[in-house]
């Protein structure tokens, strides 16, 4: 544990002073506190313009040295991972550092027999069980790039990713539960990889002992494999700004961008933010819900806990499964003391009514946190009334994959909260609120887009084999800016409250799924002629998906049309990009240089009929009346 914890609202306020003075100082202390194998030569050379950020260029170092080795002398018995399965009745699996260590090792030693080295891409898609943590961490100790898929997508999904980074070898397992439902991953992996020629060996767990086809050559199963290797591997001496790991997040084109990051600076940045924001010492209890295939899991249920070496819970099943008391239970077994969640889990919770929450012993609690989007107030007020019985502070955490680590939050117990405000900056994270002309906008009581004016240490170093997107997305809007594409609100007291998305990306359930990647699935149904998707307002996921469709011919039986418009983006993409609604016209509000007026779509989709604004621009104005006369209710 590092000695930089803020311990009071006075020391945070010197704290962020001193990191907007002197970042490279503020930086430079704090990476002091880790195990490097070199120490680095320069904190930081930067420019927002290529874009081209290092972090503590020269240095050598393994972030599983940081992860592991270090804490074994004094911590080695401590629980890194308490594991919690699907099904209730299931054994509680608990690993400590050492054995997380040896497992660690074992199975790095595997990916090594199967040809993988330092670059390499491995893509993993499994379950949320200790496996796939230790198939990450083994990945980072060889200094192979690990490229983890959310277990939801689908087999299109993985393996554009694959294609993309090129991966050389898939970790999988034969399947996997979430709820009541099983989840064939092997065979969903299987069609992917008829489409990746780059792929030589797979590595398959056995989670649910269902058959699997295993070809020969390519398959192996773990815990075969795992008995052939000993416990001994040395962590490869890394740069700090080697890679770490690629993780493709949806953006505003058809095809899933490759966010990169590098060693050295994530690895300050995870630790730092985890330790303050959460305020974690140990023998607390911290129980992230989310999945390790999203940047969430990536920082604080793998590397931010272990870097500071926490005890954390993670959970391979669903909050409403087998009833929606389940992360309740799950807090009253373990005596949880700090839980992050989604806004869109707590919604789902609420909606359940308080029955499931009543009888739960939930005292162990002391701190509470929401990622994904910004949490409405009357969310935050159940969540705190509730489930923190109006004791435990909540985070609000606003980050994305692309920053690394949370940016804008409070720090629990020290920050002074306001419900739906993210609040104030971290130290050594400059944010700054931009006008339409590019100039920033001083003082409080303002809105604009938030920008970042100063690189940070987990930053997106560039998008995986393509640097033009990443200049294009985050630096060419504004001169010398990283742009969040998020609008935002700096209240009176210079706290700072998201507004949502100004591009075009959609945030379902706090996850940012791009229109062109919706619609570019939407459009590959045979009957289906052009489409446009745009977010609205959604009682429990925040934002839902509105899908205005033109079809070849009007459909005989629109409703079977729309089941299979669901199927086809299910394909796609996955399950998670269903549309909510779909809404048949003959045209699209266009200007006459061919654009879509999504203001006007939206608008509609929200059902502010009245003030859809001007369509004097339009190629054809009539069709926004007939959009409006055919709106779902």
């Amino acid at each position: 544990m590092s000695s930089f914890k803020i311990s009071s609202f006075e020391e945070y306020q010197q704290v962020y002073k001193k990191s907007v003075e002197d970042p490279e100082g503020f930086w430079a202390d704090i990476a002091d506190t880790f195990r490097w194998q070199k120490k680095w030569d320069q904190v930081l050379d930067w420019n927002f313009t290529e874009p081209n950020v290092k972090w503590f260029t020269g240095g050598k170092l393994n972030i599983t040295e940081n992860c592991l080795d270090r804490h074994l002398e004094k911590n080695g018995n401590t629980v890194a991972y308490i594991w919690e399965p699907n099904n209730p009745n299931d054994q509680t699996v608990k690993y400590t550092y050492r054995e997380l260590y040896e497992k660690v090792c074992r199975f790095a030693n595997v990916l090594k027999k199967h040809g993988a080295k330092k670059g390499d891409r491995i893509c993993i898609y499994m379950p949320m069980i200790p496996e796939l943590a230790i198939a990450v961490l083994a990945c980072a100790r060889i200094g192979a790039i690990h490229s983890v898929v959310f277990g939801g997508f689908s087999a299109h999904s993985i393996a554009d990713r694959i294609q993309d980074a090129q991966a050389s070898l898939v970790i999988t397992a034969d399947g996997g539960v979430r709820g009541n439902k099983e989840i064939p991953l092997k065979s969903v992996m299987d069609d992917a990889l008829e489409l990746c020629p780059s792929v030589k060996k797979v590595i398959v767990y056995t989670k649910i002992k269902t058959p699997a086809y295993m070809q020969r050559g390519r398959d192996y199963w773990w815990d075969e494999e795992l008995a052939t290797v000993g416990a001994d591997c040395p962590a490869e001496p890394m740069d700090s700004e080697d890679t770490l790991f690629v993780l493709y997040t949806s953006g505003s084109t058809g095809k899933p961008k490759g966010v990169l990051h590098t060693c050295g600076g994530y690895m300050v940045f995870a630790q730092y933010t985890f330790e303050n924001v959460f305020q974690y010492s140990q023998p607390e209890i911290f129980f992230c819900t989310a999945d390790i295939g999203w940047i969430t899991g990536h920082s604080y249920i793998v590397y931010g806990p272990l870097l500071s070496g926490a005890t954390s819970v993670m959970f391979e099943g669903i909050p409403t499964w087998p009833d929606p008391g389940r992360f309740w239970d799950i807090v009253q077994k373990h005596r949880v003391t700090t839980l992050y969640t989604a806004p869109t889990a707590i919604r789902s919770l609420m909606a359940s009514g308080l029955k499931h929450v009543e009888k739960k012993d939930l005292s162990s609690l002391t701190k509470l946190g929401s990622v994904g989007e910004p949490i409405n107030e009357e969310a935050w007020h159940w969540f705190h009334d509730h489930i923190g019985k109006g004791n435990c502070p909540i985070v609000d955490t606003w980050w994305q994959t692309e920053t690394g680590g949370i940016m804008i939050s409070p720090i629990a117990g020290i920050t002074p909260t306001k419900p739906g405000y993210a609040t104030l900056p971290l130290p050594g994270i400059q944010p700054c609120l931009i006008d339409d002309k590019g100039q920033e906008i001083e003082g409080n009581g303002v809105s604009g887009n938030l920008c970042i004016k100063f690189p940070w240490p987990g930053m997106i170093r560039t998008t995986y084999g393509d640097h033009e997107r990443c200049r294009k997305t985050y630096f060419s809007t504004y001169e010398n800016m990283y742009f969040t594409g998020d609008g935002c609100l700096r209240d009176e007291d210079g706290y700072y409250r998201i507004t949502g998305r100004v591009d075009d990306v959609i945030n379902v359930s706090g996850h940012r799924i791009g229109t062109a990647e919706v619609e570019n699935a939407i459009n590959m149904h045979t009957g289906v002629v052009e489409s446009a998707v745009v977010g609205y307002p959604h009682d429990i996921k925040g934002q839902g998906i509105y899908a205005y469709v033109i079809t070849e011919k009007t459909p005989s039986d629109a409703n079977l049309m729309k089941q299979d418009i669901l199927m086809t983006v299910s394909r796609i993409i996955g399950p998670i990009a269903k549309p909510d609604k779909i809404q048949f016209v003959s045209g699209l509000p266009k200007t006459r240089s061919g654009k879509i007026m999504r203001r006007i779509l939206r608008k509609v989709a929200e059902g502010d009929l009245a003030n859809v604004g001007d369509t004097s621009t339009l190629l054809d104005p009539a069709i926004v009346d007939e959009i409006k006369a055919g709106v779902i209710a």
